[in-house]
């Protein structure tokens, strides 16, 4: 039988998950889903051995002459076309800094020198696994966004990330853009809602499920979602108008709380007279790894490789 399976991996913060994908479908092996807690301050050594682990725990679920190859949701800033690390002085990560990390995994793993290892950045295999296997896969051009601690953005054409060019900002970035007193990611993001949290009303949160918890006995807390919503899609009118974009995709931790955010946000879409279908993820955490995943159809990397020696 014919290899079928890529493994897609996520690497985030302070863990990092991996599952086992139909290279045919973009359909994940549920019960392949492995996630490892790693210390982003450890030696390299130690950080490696915790992602093997994980892989390794995933490979356990297919024959290994079955797999296609591993795909990686990477965090910037990295070599996405030779898979070396750059993070430094970014808090996390920094022991990796100049390795290949394909080298370092493929004799941990005890695969072979020639099997495939691609990798993109954590935003774009959001929004690839979206357009694959999730539900903007219908849609010809799509923004993907990630509402969280950050504020992540792609486009895509066709399931295809556009990164430059005139229809969309430069490498498809919106959180630098610059918004109100600031740039957006200062207001589409946790940290948002508890600074304005706080500034209204005195009250100190942990984060965002916290004020959403309030909102039926907080009335502060409930303007302050509708308030959100109406800046979001104030925000990203002209950008979705711009690309012509028939789907936008919600992911992130905040969308979790979209029913508070969503009418105002719907309201100010139509008020623009923008016909957008708002589709919220129910990939989430799952979608970079199937997005990662994908890299390792041939046909789809063919478009996809020009592209990752720019970002």
């Amino acid at each position: 039988m014919g290899k079928k399976f890529a493994i897609g991996v996520d690497v985030g913060g302070s863990h990092i998950s991996s599952v086992l994908v139909d290279i045919n479908s973009g359909n994940i092996i549920k019960e392949s889903l492995a996630e490892v807690k790693v210390d982003n301050q450890a030696s390299a050594n130690e950080i490696l051995d915790k992602w093997a682990v994980a892989i390794v725990e995933t490979m356990l679920f297919t024959d290994r002459e079955k797999l296609v190859g591993i795909g990686f949701a990477m965090p910037g800033p990295f070599d996405y076309k030779n898979g070396v690390a750059l993070l430094k002085n970014v808090a996390k990560y920094d022991s990796l800094y100049g390795m290949n990390i394909g080298d370092e995994l493929k004799k941990r793993l005890e695969l072979p020198a020639e099997m495939p290892f691609r990798y993109s950045n954590d935003a774009l295999s959001f929004a690839i696994g979206e357009c694959w296997g999730g539900k903007a896969a219908n849609y010809k051009n799509v923004m993907a966004i990630t509402l969280g601690t950050g504020f992540g953005s792609a486009f895509l054409t066709n399931g295809v990330p556009v990164i430059d060019g005139d229809l969309v900002p430069e490498q498809g970035y919106v959180y630098n853009i610059p918004y109100k007193n600031g740039i957006a990611d200062d207001h589409f993001s946790t940290r948002w809602f508890v600074d304005e949290y706080k500034r209204r009303t005195g009250k100190v949160c942990a984060g965002v499920k916290e004020i959403a918890d309030a909102v039926n006995i907080d009335h502060a807390a409930k303007l302050l979602f509708e308030d959100f919503g109406c800046n979001l899609a104030n925000f990203l009118s002209s950008l979705l108008a711009t690309f012509n974009a028939e789907c936008l995709v919600i992911g992130g931790n905040i969308s979790g709380a979209y029913s508070l955010f969503g009418n105002t946000f719907q309201e100010v879409l139509k008020e623009e007279k923008l016909d957008v279908d708002v589709v919220i993820s129910e990939l989430m955490e799952s979608a970079a790894m199937v997005g990662s995943a994908r890299l390792l159809d041939d046909e789809f990397w063919t478009k996809m490789e020009p592209l990752v020696a720019k970002i």
